[in-house]
C-alpha cells in the first residue's frame, strides 16, 4: 500500500427534472457538515455550462459550503479545465478521481442515473412522471419522497421534506453500507 487515500463513499441522487434533487443536496450539504464531515459535490451538466455564476447548482452547493464541487458535462468540467471533445460523457470514476485525495469524505453526485453507483431516487408522483431508475436499478439504495407510501416499495423510503432524517440515513450508509431488503417510511405514519 502507498498510503494514497481511500475513495470517499458517493451516493447519488437521480430523478425527472424538477423532482427536487438539487435543492436536497442543498439541504444536506450543511447537515453533513455538522456531522463533521468534508462533503463534495458531483452535479452532471448540459453542454457548454459556465460554472460559478449566482443561482446556479454549482454556485448554490458551494454558497452551502461543500468543500469542493465538481460540475461535468461531455465537453467540460470544472475545477476549470477545458477538454477536447470526447465521444461519450464522461464516466462517474473519471470524474470522481479529479477531486482531490484526501479532500472530502463524502462525494454527493447529481445524475449519472445509468452508472452502477448507489442513488437515491428523488421521487414527486405529482409531477406525473415515473421514476428514473427505482425500481428496476438495483444500486438504488433509497426512494425520497413527498408521497405518503410507495405500493411495492423494496428499499428504504425516506421523507423528501426532513432532509434531517434523510442525512441520518446517508451517514448510517456511509458507517454500515446500509441496504435495506424491506421498505420502511421514515416520514409520519
Amino acid at each position: 500500500m502507498d498510503g494514497a487515500p481511500e475513495a470517499p463513499p458517493v451516493i447519488g441522487f437521480v430523478g425527472s427534472s424538477g423532482s427536487g434533487k438539487t435543492t436536497l443536496i442543498e439541504r444536506l450539504v450543511p447537515i453533513l457538515r455538522s456531522s463533521g464531515r468534508r462533503v463534495g459535490v458531483l452535479k452532471h451538466a448540459r453542454p457548454g455550462f459556465d460554472v460559478d455564476q449566482p443561482g446556479k447548482d454549482s454556485f448554490r452547493a458551494r454558497e452551502a459550503g461543500a468543500a469542493q464541487v465538481l460540475v461535468a458535462s461531455h465537453r467540460r468540467w470544472a475545477l476549470m479545465a477545458d477538454e477536447e471533445e470526447p465521444a461519450d460523457e464522461p464516466r462517474l470514476a473519471q470524474l470522481l478521481s479529479r477531486f482531490t485525495p484526501g479532500a472530502v469524505d463524502v462525494v454527493l453526485a447529481e445524475g449519472f442515473a445509468h452508472e452502477a453507483y448507489a442513488k437515491i431516487e428523488v421521487y414527486r408522483p405529482a409531477l406525473g412522471r415515473t421514476p428514473k431508475c427505482w425500481p428496476a436499478d438495483p444500486a438504488v439504495v433509497a426512494v425520497a419522497t413527498d408521497a405518503p407510501a410507495l405500493p411495492l416499495c423494496q428499499v428504504p423510503q425516506l421523507d423528501l421534506n426532513d432532509p434531517l432524517a434523510i442525512g441520518d440515513f446517508i451517514l448510517s450508509w456511509i458507517g454500515h453500507g446500509v441496504k435495506a431488503s424491506s421498505c420502511r417510511h421514515s416520514g409520519p405514519p
